[in-house]
Formats: C-alpha cells, sequence, structure tokens
C-alpha cells in the first residue's frame, strides 16, 4: 500500500439496549466523542395505557428509532454505539439496528426489572454476545450482581455489571466489558 494511502478504521457496531427508560440514551450521550444523533420524542397523551412510567413518572421523551454515537479508540479502531428503542411498538426497528452488531449491552433498571427480558431473549435468540449493564440509579435498591444474574435466570457465562450511564468511566468500563466478553466467547476472536 502506498504510504500516502490512509487505511480505513475498523468499525465495532455494539448495541446498547433495555426496557424502557433504563438509561440508553443517557449512556450513548456520557461516552461519545460527537453529540449523539437521538430520535427522542415528547411522551404524549398516546402513550398513557401504553408506556408504563412507572419507577420514571418524571420521563418526558423517549427514543423512538435509535441513538447513534461514536468512540474512537485510536485511527484503526472506531466504535459505532446504537442505542435501540425500548418499547415493543418499536421493535421493527431492531433487526435492522442488530445487523453486523458484535455485542450488546443490556442496560437493566432493578426497579423495572422484567423491560430487560426481552432484549436478552431477543440476543440469545440471535447467539448475539451480551452483556448486562445494571444501571444503579439514585433512589434504587442496590443489588449484587449475582442476584440480579439470578432473578434473570442468566448462564454464568453472561457478565452483569453494575454501573451508572450518567458517568463516563462507569460507562466505558460497560463497554471494555463487553468487548473482553465478545472476543474471549467468541471462536473467530479468540
Amino acid at each position: 500500500m502506498p504510504s500516502d494511502v490512509v487505511p480505513l478504521p475498523t468499525a465495532i457496531k455494539i448495541l446498547i439496549a433495555g426496557g424502557f427508560g433504563a438509561g440508553k440514551t443517557t449512556l450513548v450521550g456520557a461516552v461519545s466523542e460527537i453529540r449523539p444523533l437521538r430520535t427522542e420524542e415528547t411522551i404524549t397523551e398516546e402513550s398513557v395505557g401504553i408506556d408504563d412510567l412507572s419507577g420514571v413518572e418524571r420521563k418526558e421523551t423517549t427514543t423512538v428509532a435509535m441513538d447513534f454515537g461514536r468512540i474512537t479508540i485510536n485511527p484503526e479502531l472506531v466504535l459505532y454505539l446504537f442505542g435501540t428503542p425500548g418499547q415493543d411498538r418499536f421493535w421493527f426497528v431492531w433487526d435492522e439496528l442488530a445487523l453486523g452488531a458484535v455485542g450488546a449491552v443490556v442496560l437493566a433498571d432493578t426497579r423495572r426489572l422484567p423491560g430487560c427480558f426481552p432484549s436478552i431473549d431477543y440476543f440469545e435468540r440471535r447467539g448475539t454476545p451480551f452483556i448486562v449493564a445494571v444501571n444503579c440509579f439514585d433512589g434504587a435498591d442496590r443489588h449484587d450482581p449475582d442476584e440480579v444474574r439470578a432473578a434473570l435466570d442468566l448462564d454464568q457465562g453472561v457478565p452483569v455489571v453494575l454501573c451508572d450511564a450518567r458517568a463516563r468511566e462507569s460507562s466505558k468500563e460497560v463497554l471494555i466489558t463487553l468487548v473482553e466478553h465478545v472476543v474471549n466467547s467468541t471462536p473467530a476472536y479468540a
């Protein structure tokens, strides 16, 4: 290759999934080096009786398609983060978002733990490596990762970590854990 040609970076696609109000948009925004693309809309009267706002009563917006962020590790390696919508009615975009993803973070809110079951089921069915990151909300009870693993009936090989999706360093640790899990659990990378 001529010395004046800059090689294209390797792109790694990661999904950030979880239930409605779990903090997906917040996590993408906390770590992205660019201003994240957000497809948030105001929660309207039409969502009454459809979206369960228990535990997130002050939530005013919701993601309707995706969030997008980027992290450049070095000139040869770039992470692309795609936050998925959390409500069932927007699941039709998941198959498109999941194409080419090497792994996923399932963000869990222990106040509303059943909200992450559909994400876990989705990635298990697809065979997509994933981890569970428990977003430690202010005022929420703290749970040991093994308690969360048991409550979610996860295999021992699925990492469960605690995080604060608002904090850049905490969110970076979540992504590092995911990448290490993908490398260690995927024969193509081992």
